[in-house]
């Protein structure tokens, strides 16, 4: 079992500046994580999650304070060393996975690979390896369209694994799943963390993931919030019982639109349906959860 990286933040701000005036979308943010630790960063939309995210990776940096993973200053890399960390010890999940439609499941999990320049041999290993662990050997062939909603984020963990990272950090992993098949994705992040000793750090307002998740924390206008995990689930649930809520849903049949990380690839949900193919009306329901587990396959 590996050894999970550690992270640290110190008093981590960021400050945007927006119509002339400043807006902290982070402020004087501390946190540590352990090695092997399986945290959710919790929070409604708009209260810092994945900016926070984006700091850890070196996506961004800091207005004022200091981020550190194994002792090393993130904020202070070049972007050399910004691109080793990603290459050799982050592996990244996104909501919208940032599958390439035109790969297989293998090729999509190898191309990190690739442009890390891992020989053939040792990326067929590793790529074979990973889709095992996430239940996909059968289905590695298979093209995202030929895969339901859970089979492709599944394929999004085995990438991000098949680099052997020490830190995964995922935003909103299970924003366009089904609760069943969202359950099964986060029972893999779990046992991640659990056997084979990787750091995890999800940012989600998923109820689902605080449940499981080894410890909860809560950002509120930039800033963590005291309290435990029960604190949090009961504000949670009060969220979810707001008359606003619903009005603040996604129509039915339209998928979330695609926010801090995964828009960095410019990923969204009409990628992945076979093309041609319509989008889901109101009356129709995704099969993310039938499929989720081995099934047959899809005819292109």
């Amino acid at each position: 079992m590996s050894e999970g990286a550690a992270v640290e933040l110190r008093s981590v701000s960021r400050k945007f500046r927006a119509g002339g005036e400043d807006v902290w979308a982070v402020r004087e943010v501390s946190l540590s994580v352990r090695p092997g630790e399986f945290l959710a960063l919790v929070g409604r939309s708009g209260s810092g999650k994945t900016t926070l995210l984006n700091l850890i990776a070196g996506l961004d940096r800091p207005t004022s304070g200091e981020v550190l993973i194994d002792g090393a200053r993130v904020d202070r890399m070049s972007d050399r060393e910004l691109d080793r960390l990603r290459r050799h010890t982050l592996g990244f999940i996104f909501q919208s996975f940032g599958l390439l439609p035109l790969l297989s499941a293998r090729e999509n999990v190898e191309l990190p690979l690739r442009i890390a320049g891992l020989g053939h041999r040792e990326r067929q290993k590793r790529v074979d390896e990973a889709l095992a662990f996430v239940g996909l050997g059968k289905r590695a062939e298979h093209r995202p369209y030929e895969l339901s909603g859970g089979e492709q984020q599944r394929v999004a963990i085995a990438r991000a694994l098949a680099a052997r990272p020490r830190l995964i950090l995922a935003d909103e992993p299970t924003g366009e799943l089904d609760s069943a098949t969202a359950t099964a994705v986060f029972s893999l992040l779990r046992d991640l963390a659990r056997v084979e000793g990787i750091t995890i750090i999800a940012c989600t307002h998923d109820r689902l993931v605080m449940e499981m998740a080894g410890r909860v924390e809560e950002l509120a206008d930039g800033r963590l919030v005291t309290g435990g995990r029960k604190e949090v689930l009961e504000r949670t649930l009060a969220r979810e019982r707001s008359p606003f809520a619903a009005a603040r849903a996604a129509p039915p049949g339209e998928a979330p639109a695609a926010t801090g990380l995964s828009s960095l690839i410019g990923a969204d949900y009409a990628q992945f349906r076979r093309p041609g193919a319509a989008a889901p009306g109101a009356g129709e329901r995704r099969d993310d959860a039938q499929g989720a587990d081995e099934g047959a396959p899809r005819s292109p």
